[in-house]
């Protein structure tokens, strides 16, 4: 999320600081990274080369998520 604010390319009604105290008072987690979400990303095909929409995929390849996205080239 820092990167992509950082590049314009993420639009956050309140500030990035206060992201933490919102997960907090909504019970939401912070999916880490694994060994295992990267060892899906290295068999992923290169139909999206954005590196983090590819680390999303394969994070939701390996939990078994559905991912919401308003990209539609996602």
């Amino acid at each position: 999320m820092a990167i992509k604010i950082s590049l314009n390319r993420l639009d956050l009604k309140s500030s990035f600081e206060a992201i933490s105290e919102q997960i907090i008072n909504n019970n939401f987690q912070v999916l880490p990274v694994t060994f295992e979400d990267t060892l899906i990303l290295s068999t992923l095909p290169f139909h999206h080369r954005d590196p983090f929409d590819r680390m999303i995929i394969s994070q939701s390849l390996n939990n078994n998520f559905t991912i919401i996205s308003k990209d539609k080239l996602f």
